[in-house]
């Protein structure tokens, strides 16, 4: 597996001129805002899905992507991943992804054809479509309720588009012992975690069987359904589950932890983990 080293990141940030008011006083100053643009993911040349994202780690994005859709599992699914270059006529916003053998279904794949930053769902026709057939997840391993608690911390830390800008997501993976093994921020969550797939992929770390996923935002549906993908036995979150991620996780069997903040945090499914 290749892909294009290249290609320059792109900045996840820009400047920008604002009027401010504070104290009844109104003044011109620069500020700093997420920058946010399309992503085209192409699979054999063929055109998949459309993604409004944060630059940088698009390769990471594209590969993730793809695990998350079932399509990849391994670094030898994957032949090449290349990005277009920047150039006066180019943004260089396409990635296309070649295939080590994977078997693609296209209809499948091919099922929404734009998701907005905020929605991994966006055109998918009905909630038994996304339902994918990965292993339900067997880890007995257990953590400390106070490792959990301790993990926003250091993801805070790690953020650092973030705290220029307060407008994106992050996603981090650590391991048992308590050390973040990968982060990755984008305006889109389900971007976000994407890039950390995608990471995994390409650094032959995949399954994550005995890591821990920590989520800077709420935990929707497709958030833990690409947990499942990568095997990700735990997941916590700073913000609250939605319903149906509950219900995922109880069924996939995945610990699910809520409401990480100080030293509290709210279980969902499968407590065994956690001591």
């Amino acid at each position: 597996m290749s892909f294009d080293a290249a290609t320059p990141e792109r900045q996840p940030s820009r400047p920008v001129q604002i009027r401010r008011l504070s104290a009844g006083t109104w003044e011109t100053r620069q500020d700093v805002v997420a920058c946010e643009e399309p992503l085209e993911i192409r699979v054999e040349g063929r055109s998949v899905a459309v993604v409004m994202r944060t630059p940088g780690h698009d390769e990471e994005l594209a590969a993730g992507f793809l695990v998350s859709e079932g399509v990849v599992k391994h670094p030898r699914d994957l032949l090449e991943v290349s990005q277009c270059p920047v150039t006066a006529d180019s943004k260089g916003n396409i990635v296309d992804v070649l295939l080590g053998g994977a078997v693609v279904n296209w209809d499948s794949l091919t099922r929404h054809v734009f998701s907005a930053s905020s929605c991994g769902l966006c055109g998918k026709t009905s909630l038994d479509s996304v339902f994918q057939q990965f292993p339900n997840v067997t880890a007995d391993w257990q953590v400390d309720a106070a490792f959990i608690a301790g993990l926003p911390k250091q993801l805070h830390s790690a953020q650092v588009t973030f705290q220029s800008t307060g407008g994106l997501h992050a996603c981090a993976v650590f391991d048992l012992e308590g050390n973040l093994i990968i982060s990755r921020e984008d305006v889109g969550r389900h971007n976000a975690l994407d890039k950390v797939l995608g990471w995994a992929l390409m650094n032959n770390k995949l399954p994550l069987y005995h890591h821990v996923l920590l989520l800077s935002g709420r935990v929707s549906f497709e958030m833990m359904q690409k947990a499942l993908a990568a095997g990700i036995p735990l997941i916590a979150a700073i913000s609250a589950p939605s319903s149906l991620a509950v219900e995922f996780a109880d069924r996939s069997g995945q610990t699910l932890a809520g409401f990480v903040r100080g030293d509290t945090l709210n279980l969902y499914s499968h407590p065994h983990r956690v001591r």
